[in-house]
């Protein structure tokens, strides 16, 4: 697509650019919106397109937004506002005012280029030589936006967002909705997945895919389905993986094969900005309303504070082995997550509250001022509330203990630690049932637990049965 029309007015290339940006933006829930949610600022946003756009193609009254009765009236009008402000977003001729032709005013309309597709500006079709910002090749190939256009078009989707009590929702593939494995590396005790297709339970059948063409097998997570839907209706969602575009829209399409919960927002490892790292900056969505699902803590540098950490979930051999694991696959002792109690199950539930949260109409603080960062910790500090824990033969000796992970993980999970025992403990973590402080747990009769207790509590969002996790000498 070329951006060659002398004049924007004429030019197919922004008319473009709002659909495909539309297809970011604008596939919010029909979920009612609550107008007492927003602010006055908002709701005069509202009123001014209501009043430029008059009544819609089927003869409404333009109040969709009110009524919740067409989702796609809503975002008919979105395309037109998104349209004008691509193309004029200062037009004094949109808002009906005389046109101005003063020197001051020709500066004023001067072209900041707020984006570039295939080397022209989406806005005045100018050839532009150093483009800058940041890249959205998922959105359009080639389309590049400045940093303030994507500042402005995060503040306005936000806005439309909130309106319809929804964040945002970024996903990681691999380990997390599903596992894939080469063909090549299936072992023999997973042979009869190829060669007994037809014996294979409805479940792991309907769920698993043998894709010739990309020379993969695809197991679907149990509940990923139930799961994407329930979550739908609280979030925009995003696909965000380290494969390669071709994998992820392949894998795209066996989650979501009706197209409705993802649409263009399938991001590749082509489009991070930064090598072996995942960033928010190529999520049209402001940070304090984004949660991210991730096996992976440590691509996701610059945003843990958003990340949700996902138990892996390892049905084939070979994802066993890339990881060191020494125990037998699910598919090797043909067995699977229990759907109701495994990991996407436990994690709709931690979303749902996290959203309720949120939007608990008891809240009287500016809703675009809320942080979804802060309502994550503060559901995570509820997990292990209560509980005061004891290291022992955990930390290598001379490590200073609070620098440690657990240490520091037990702290976020609402537990307090310390060094020495006395009373108020009430668990010690260890790794020898032979210390002194575990022989005092047991003679005082507090919870001596292995260290994959705290794990388990991260995983689990709950605090797991501490007899589940016992000491060996």
């Amino acid at each position: 697509m070329s951006l060659t029309a002398d004049s924007p007015v004429h030019s197919s290339s922004s008319d473009d650019f709002a659909a495909f940006l539309d297809a970011e933006l604008d596939s919010a829930s029909d979920v009612s919106p609550d107008q007492h949610e927003v602010d006055n600022e908002e709701a005069e946003g509202e009123e001014e397109v209501e009043d430029e756009e008059g009544q819609d193609e089927d003869g409404g009254d333009g109040d969709d937004l009110d009524d919740g009765t067409s989702d796609s009236s809503r975002i008919k009008k979105r395309k037109a506002e998104v349209l004008e402000d691509a193309v004029y977003p200062q037009s004094s001729a949109s808002r009906g005012e005389p046109a101005e032709t003063s020197g001051a005013s020709l500066a004023l309309d001067i072209c900041s280029h707020p984006g570039v597709m295939g080397g022209m500006c989406i806005r005045c079709g100018q050839k532009v030589e150093n483009e800058s910002g940041v890249a959205f090749g998922y959105i359009h190939k080639n389309l590049r936006l400045a940093d303030d256009e994507i500042a402005r078009l995060r503040d306005k989707d936000l806005k439309n967002l909130l309106r319809h009590k929804k964040l945002y929702l970024v996903l990681d593939l691999d380990h997390t909705l599903l596992n894939s494995t080469r063909l090549a590396d299936i072992s023999a005790e997973e042979l009869y997945l190829k060669d007994q297709r037809e014996v294979l339970p409805d479940a792991l059948r309907s769920n698993l895919f043998k894709l010739d063409w990309i020379h993969m097998m695809t197991k679907l997570r149990p509940f990923v389905h139930t799961f994407l839907k329930e979550a739908s209706s609280l979030f925009e969602m995003y696909i965000y993986t380290m494969g390669e575009r071709p994998y992820a829209l392949e894998m795209a399409d066996l989650l979501d094969p009706g197209g409705i919960y993802f649409h263009s927002r399938v991001i590749a490892q082509g489009d991070c900005t930064q090598r072996h790292q995942k960033g928010l900056d190529v999520v049209v969505g402001q940070e304090s309303a984004v949660l991210i699902l991730d096996d992976t803590e440590a691509v996701w540098g610059k945003h843990k504070e958003n990340l949700i950490l996902m138990e892996r979930y390892h049905f084939f051999t070979s994802s066993c082995r890339q990881f060191g694991l020494k125990c037998k696959s699910l598919s090797e002792t043909k067995s699977d997550e229990n759907e109701a109690e495994g990991a996407l199950a436990s994690v709709l539930k931690v979303l749902q509250q996290i959203h309720s949260l949120f939007f608990d109409p008891e809240r009287r603080d500016n809703i675009m001022e809320r942080d979804v960062r802060q309502v994550l910790k503060q559901v995570r500090k509820e997990i292990l509330k209560g509980c005061k824990i004891v290291f022992t033969r955990v930390f290598p000796t001379q490590f200073q203990a609070e620098n440690h992970h657990l240490w520091k993980l037990a702290e976020q999970l609402g537990a307090t630690c310390s060094t020495e025992v006395d009373q108020s403990v009430t668990h010690v973590v260890s790794m020898d049932a032979g210390t002194d402080k575990s022989r005092w747990a047991v003679k005082e009769k507090k919870f001596l637990v292995h260290p994959r207790w705290i794990e388990a509590a991260n995983y689990l969002w709950r605090k797991p049965p501490e007899e589940n996790f016992p000491v060996s000498s």
